[in-house]
């Protein structure tokens, strides 16, 4: 593992929500592969967060959004025996609306999917996810 290997990233995500359903996407990649979670990524030098998420929700769900407002703030670091962790990850999660495309996965997901948000629960979350939604009262 390099020095860049082990900055801490800004990544995004998109709390996106219609007739109570959330679109979530199930991870291909680690960290948290085979999870649910909610679509985004890593924001490129140069990006803004809104740029950013538009570009990691249509990679991932071929959907075009529009983002509307900050949501949350959290962070996801890696635990292991190492004194430096593997990854440490602050997400900026942003309210967001559909303005096209259909849903198909891409990217990093391998599914996606509009949740009902009674099911969401039962789903196996990604780390993080389920206090996101605990702390925005979509959960629990």
């Amino acid at each position: 593992m390099d020095r860049e290997d082990r900055q801490v990233r800004v990544a995004t995500s998109a709390l996106i929500i219609n007739d109570h359903e959330l679109l979530m996407v199930k991870r291909a990649g680690e960290p948290d592969r085979g999870l649910w979670s909610l679509p985004g990524g890593i924001v490129e030098l140069g990006e803004t967060i809104e740029e950013a998420l538009v570009r990691e929700v249509g990679e991932e769900t071929g959907l075009t959004i529009r983002p509307i407002e900050l949501a949350a703030v959290t962070q996801l670091i890696g635990r292991d025996k190492q004194a430096t962790p593997p990854y440490h990850y602050i997400i900026v999660t942003m309210r967001a609306a559909v303005v096209g495309g259909v849903p198909k996965p891409g990217g990093d997901a391998e599914a996606v999917e509009w949740v009902p948000l009674k099911e969401v629960p039962r789903r196996k979350l990604a780390r993080g996810v389920e206090a996101v939604l605990s702390t925005l009262g979509l959960t629990g």
